[in-house]
């Protein structure tokens, strides 16, 4: 006899093992950082200066770790790139193209 709660989760089961593959890497996602406000009243600047400040040396700090995110991205997918043409080329062999 089967349990009834178990039977809808069967389904389901067939999809874990594919989550959990550490293999099945997707492309990393690089965003890039909100611009800091400016405020254009110099009176304010000067009167939140330090937390302007901050922001722009996060932006600064956040811009950086971006382009290198950019980068890593750039070498996966040139390496992806070169794997699947060779994976490509084996086809074309077993096919006799």
């Amino acid at each position: 006899m089967t349990n009834p709660r178990l039977t809808g989760l069967l389904p389901l089961q067939s999809v874990v093992p594919l989550i959990c593959v550490p293999g099945l890497v997707l492309a990393e996602s690089c965003f890039a950082p909100t611009r800091p406000f400016l405020p254009s009243d110099s009176l304010a600047a000067r009167e939140y200066a330090d937390i302007i400040r901050g922001d722009f040396e996060d932006y600064i700090q956040d811009i950086q770790n971006y382009f290198r995110c950019l980068d890593g991205e750039r070498a996966r997918a040139f390496e992806e790139a070169r794997e699947v043409s060779e994976d490509y080329g084996r086809f074309l062999q077993l096919v006799g193209d």
